[in-house]
């Protein structure tokens, strides 16, 4: 049986959630952020016949993450999407989300896979001298600037109102590094919550690379986290990356999938 969540399920909803807090990043933060209640969010879940939860789908806005630990019913959760989208912005585990591939009704968008890693201890790699600084609102435009400069970058127009959400929300922080009041290096986390938190936007300008700057960043963001005692998480695709993450102490824990919207072609007058 698929029904509607609601507060009454939090608890039962967050445990079950809470065995993979990794995986499940967005959806515990969307619950946390916005609860059970908003027009641009809501939360179905699937029941066995006993009440024990088996599957949770969440909707935000038009984007869908659907989350199981084995067989789930994905021709219902389909209909459900269907009702707000036919071609939905979709994201997950894999071996979930690449189940709707098949599914009548759904047309989904360019298909993105990615490792997905988690790290739980800090692996340290060497001792920085390097001043180490935490980003305010007031470092939001240099924060920008150093992106707009990194080639695999594609900035968002809505990128400074993000990060400026993230800082006052505290659902996200930068570190950085400067060199003649510039940011030469930073990394983020985004989707902060009580279990976990993503890492993103790791980067160096292109004059200051090969001196290890993003690695003693990422060494302090690591460990400032950990302290708390969230787990960090992030996806990547580059194997040269993921090797520096893994003697951070980042592990392999699956794919994440990510199928979005068809782009709209504009022709040139």
């Amino acid at each position: 049986m698929i029904r509607k969540l609601t507060v009454q399920d939090h608890k039962t909803v967050m445990d079950f959630l809470s065995e993979e807090p990794s995986i499940n990043l967005f959806i515990i933060g969307d619950i946390e952020a916005f609860g059970y209640e908003t027009d641009f969010q809501e939360l179905w879940g699937e029941f066995h016949e006993d009440g024990k939860l088996n599957a949770v789908l969440l909707r935000y806005f038009e984007s869908f993450i659907p989350y199981a630990k084995g067989e789930f019913d994905v021709q219902g959760f389909a209909d459900l999407i269907c009702n707000y989208s036919a071609t939905p912005i979709m994201s997950g585990k894999a071996s979930i989300v690449e189940q709707f591939e098949h599914v009548k009704g759904i047309e989904l968008g360019p298909k993105k896979a990615t490792f997905f890693a988690e790290c739980r201890e800090l692996t340290p790699i060497n001792h920085t001298e390097y001043n180490i600084k935490i980003a305010t609102i007031d470092d939001v435009d240099r924060i920008l600037n150093l992106r707009m400069k990194i080639d695999e970058f594609s900035l968002s127009k809505e990128g400074r109102k993000m990060i400026v959400q993230d800082i006052e929300n505290g659902t996200g922080r930068t570190y950085f590094i400067e060199d003649n009041k510039q940011i030469i290096a930073c990394a983020s986390t985004a989707a902060e919550n009580s279990a976990s938190a993503m890492i993103v936007g790791v980067c160096t300008h292109k004059n200051f690379r090969n001196n290890g700057l993003a690695t003693a960043i990422m060494q302090k963001l690591i460990g400032d986290v950990l302290a708390e005692g969230r787990i960090l998480c992030l996806f990547y695709d580059n194997p040269a990356a993921g090797r520096i993450y893994k003697r951070l102490g980042f592990q392999d824990i699956g794919k994440w999938t990510m199928y979005r919207k068809y782009k709209t072609t504009i022709k040139n007058k």
